[in-house]
């Protein structure tokens, strides 16, 4: 079946015409941090502030994978790489329709994250969102470390399984020493220096 698909390299448009169209430029934030350390909701803060100036963008976290094109992936470390890969072939899409993408994913291995950055390319922005283990496990907003500590949840990330965390993120925000208002400004910022758009 594959061997019959067959690529139009000849575009009437492409991701240049689009972005001219929405007057923006088209990036990939992939906000990478353990679970409860706030990337979700940072993302849709910064989701609000771009909307707010007229940028076309969307936030893409567990709620809107893992329930859609997702659903049949479990967290094991096969599930999770996978998981990654479809979204990075989502992000791709918007990038080449000119939208911006926000991305709220544990993706606990630089594996996995490489293997995001090599589909999505150059375009690809690693945000570290960093709060200590102690930190996010007295949040515990959805009740998943407790469960993990009592052995209801294998291989929960920080728990059981490792995290590796960024050791070059273009960006890193430290939830556990600032505001949510602090951390959405600074990740606005940045975001702005990579999106405007000039002829």
């Amino acid at each position: 079946m594959a061997d019959n698909i067959h690529t139009t390299f000849e575009q009437l448009l492409n991701r240049t015409h689009r972005e001219a169209l929405l007057s923006q430029q088209a990036v990939s934030f992939w906000l990478t941090g353990l679970s409860g350390s706030g990337k979700t909701t940072v993302a849709k803060g910064l989701e609000r502030k771009l909307h707010d100036l007229g940028y076309l963008c969307m936030v893409l976290d567990g709620d809107n994978i893992r329930t859609g094109i997702s659903k049949n992936l479990d967290f094991s470390l096969d599930g999770r790489a996978e998981n990654i890969r479809r979204i990075a072939e989502v992000n791709k899409l918007m990038n080449d329709a000119g939208i911006v993408t926000i991305n709220s994913f544990v993706s606990p291995t630089k594996a996995i994250r490489l293997q995001a950055k090599q589909i999505i390319g150059d375009i690809f922005q690693e945000i570290y969102i960093n709060a200590a283990l102690e930190t996010v496990e007295a949040r515990d907003v959805k009740g998943l470390y407790k469960k993990a500590r009592a052995g209801e949840i294998k291989d929960f990330t920080g728990i059981d399984a490792p995290f590796e965390a960024p050791e070059k993120a273009a960006l890193e925000i430290k939830t556990d020493e600032e505001t949510i208002e602090e951390s959405v400004t600074k990740l606005f910022t940045f975001a702005l220096s990579k999106i405007k758009y000039s002829k």
